[in-house]
C-alpha cells in the first residue's frame, strides 16, 4: 500500500508539470466538445488524432488521450440531454430521463448531475484503480505463455460475443481483424505472408489506418449516405442551471450506487458501458422514492446512468494498462496508441516505464478536476457546438483522417487502404458489424501468436500444455461455456417453444 501511495506520488510529479497539465487540459476540452457531436465518440476521436501525435512525448500523448476518452464520454450527455440523439451507445439510458427532464425545462439541473456525477464516479473509480492495479500487476507477473495465449483466447471470444448485435457478427470481425494481423513477414520464420508482391505490405497493416479507416471514413460515409434518418430537436436551456437541494438529496445515492455498478463492468470483457448503465437505470428505478416521476423526468435517472458510464470507462483501463487487454472499442485504440510508442501495456510495462503509468494515473485525478471545472460554466459553449451542419463537420473528418494516414509514412498504399478499409467500416455499420473486434483481432492477434508458438517451443511441440496449466485450462473452459451455454440456451427455448401446445 505504501509503495502505491509512493508511486502515486511520483506520478503526481509528473502529471503535474506544465506540459504534461496542457496537454491534459487539451484533451479533455476536446473529447467534450467532440462528445457533445451526435456519432463522434471517443473512439473515433483518438483514432483520427494518433497519426497527428506520433510527434509528441509519449507520456504527454497518452495523457492527452485518456483526457479524450473520458472528456467524451461526458460530453455525450450534453447531446442526449438537448437533443436525444445519444453521441455514444453508453448513453442511450441517459436518454430515457434525461431529454424529458430538458423538455419540462429542468435541462441545467439534468447536465449538472451529470457533470457532478462523471467526477464523482471518476474520482472513486480512479482510486480503486490506483488501489488494484498493483494488485493484478502481482498476479499478472506469474503468467506464462501458455497463460497469456488463454487469456487472450478468452479476451477475443467474450468481446466479439458482447460487441454486436450478434456472436457470429462479432466472430466473423473477429477473424477478418486476425486475418489482417497476418499480412507482412513472419516473425519466426521470416518468411512473407499475405503481401501479394507489395513492399509496403511487408511490415504489416498499420493498425492506426486500419481504426482510422473503420472508425472515422465509415462513419463520414454512413452519415453521408444516410443523413435524413439522423435528425433531432435542440431543446433549448432554460430555468436554473443548478441543482435544488432535493436534487442534490436525490442524486448522491445514485451515484455511489452507479460507481459500484459500473467500475466491475469495465474491468471485465462485458462489452463497455451499455450493461451498468441499464442496470443502474433499472436500480434507481427500483429504489426511488419518487416511481411515478420515471418516464416523465426523474434525476436519479440521470444521475446513476452517467455516473456509471464514467465508472465504467475507468475500469476499462485495469485490464489494459495491467494485461494488455482492450475491452472496448476506445480501449482498443489507446492500445494502437501505446503500440505507436512502441509501448506494450501488461505487468512488466509497471516495472520499464512506472513514470509514464503513474503519470497515466495521476492524470486521471486531476483531468476529472478539469472536466468539472470546465463543463459546469461553459454548457452554453457546447449548446453552440451543436449547430455545426454535419456536412461540414463530417467533411473536416475526412480531411483530418486522410492527412494523418498519409503522415504516418507518406505512402499512396496507406491511403488506399484508408479506404478501402472505410468502405468496410461503411458495410459493418450499415449491416449491424461491429467494429471493436476487427481493431481487437489485428492488434492483439500478432501477440497472440507469439505466445501460442512460445508454448510450443516450450513444450516441444506438446498442445497439452494448455490445459496443463491450471490458469490456462479454467480460461479456455471459460471461453468454450461462453460460446456453448447461449447456444445451448436457443436449442432449448426453441425446443420447448415447438413442444407448448398453440393456444
Amino acid at each position: 500500500m505504501i509503495e502505491t501511495l509512493a508511486a502515486l506520488a511520483h506520478g503526481f510529479g509528473v502529471a503535474l508539470q506544465p506540459l504534461n497539465l496542457l496537454w491534459g487540459l487539451v484533451g479533455v476540452t476536446l473529447g467534450t466538445a467532440i462528445g457533445v457531436l451526435p456519432g463522434v465518440g471517443p473512439a473515433l476521436t483518438v483514432a483520427m488524432l494518433l497519426p497527428l501525435t506520433s510527434k509528441l512525448d509519449p507520456t504527454g500523448a497518452l495523457i492527452m488521450f485518456a483526457g479524450i476518452y473520458y472528456g467524451a464520454m461526458y460530453g455525450g450527455s450534453t447531446t442526449t440531454i438537448l437533443l436525444n440523439t445519444p453521441g455514444e451507445s453508453a448513453s442511450i439510458a441517459t436518454a430515457l430521463e434525461g431529454n424529458r427532464m430538458a423538455k419540462r425545462g429542468r435541462a441545467g439541473p439534468a447536465l449538472a448531475t451529470a457533470a457532478i456525477g462523471s467526477f464523482v464516479a471518476g474520482t472513486l473509480a480512479t482510486v480503486l484503480l490506483t488501489l488494484l492495479a498493483p494488485v493484478v500487476v502481482e498476479v499478472a507477473l506469474k503468467f506464462g505463455p501458455a497463460e497469456y495465449f488463454a487469456l487472450m483466447v478468452f479476451a477475443f471470444v467474450t468481446v466479439a460475443a458482447v460487441l454486436g448485435a450478434s456472436m457470429v457478427r462479432g466472430l466473423a470481425m473477429l477473424f477478418v481483424g486476425l486475418l489482417l494481423g497476418l499480412v507482412g513477414i513472419d516473425e519466426q520464420t521470416g518468411q512473407m505472408r499475405f503481401a501479394f508482391g507489395v513492399p509496403e505490405l511487408l511490415d504489416g497493416i498499420d493498425v492506426v489506418v486500419l481504426a482510422v479507416g473503420l472508425f472515422a471514413v465509415g462513419e463520414a460515409l454512413y452519415v453521408a449516405a444516410y443523413q435524413s434518418r439522423i435528425a433531432g430537436t435542440l431543446e433549448r436551456m432554460g430555468g436554473s442551471l443548478w441543482m435544488s437541494r432535493e436534487d442534490w438529496k436525490r442524486s448522491w445515492p445514485a451515484w455511489l450506487r452507479a460507481t459500484a455498478i459500473g467500475f466491475p463492468f469495465g474491468t471485465i470483457p462485458a462489452g463497455g458501458a451499455e450493461i451498468p448503465t441499464f442496470l443502474s437505470y433499472a436500480a434507481e428505478r427500483k429504489l426511488s422514492r419518487h416511481p411515478e416521476e420515471f418516464g416523465h423526468g426523474a434525476i436519479e435517472g440521470v444521475a446513476g446512468p452517467e455516473a456509471a458510464n464514467n465508472a465504467s470507462s475507468t475500469g476499462v483501463l485495469v485490464p489494459l494498462l495491467t494485461l494488455g487487454i482492450p475491452t472496448s472499442a476506445t480501449a482498443a485504440i489507446l492500445l494502437a496508441a501505446f503500440q505507436n510508442y512502441g509501448l506494450q501495456p501488461g505487468p512488466l510495462l509497471f516495472q520499464s516505464q512506472a513514470a509514464l503509468v503513474w503519470g497515466l494515473i495521476a492524470s486521471l485525478y486531476i483531468g476529472n478536476v478539469i472536466l468539472l471545472l470546465l463543463n459546469l460554466p461553459l454548457i452554453g459553449l457546447w449548446v453552440k457546438v451543436l449547430a455545426i451542419p454535419r456536412p461540414l463537420l463530417y467533411g473536416g473528418i475526412l480531411v483530418f483522417a486522410t492527412l494523418g494516414a498519409y503522415s504516418l509514412h507518406q505512402s499512396v498504399v496507406d491511403l488506399v487502404a484508408l479506404y478501402v478499409f472505410g468502405l468496410l467500416g461503411f458495410v459493418m455499420r450499415r449491416w449491424g458489424f461491429p467494429v471493436a473486434p476487427a481493431v481487437i483481432g489485428l492488434i492483439l492477434g500478432p501477440l497472440a501468436e507469439a505466445q501460442f508458438r512460445r508454448a510450443l517451443a516450450i513444450s516441444q511441440g506438446d498442445p497439452s500444455v494448455f490445459l496443463r496449466q491450471p490458469i490456462a485450462a479454467t480460461l479456455l473452459a471459460l471461453t468454450v461455456l461462453l460460446v456453448l451455454v447461449p447456444w445451448l440456451y436457443k436449442v432449448v427455448r426453441e425446443h420447448r417453444a415447438r413442444r407448448r401446445p398453440p393456444a
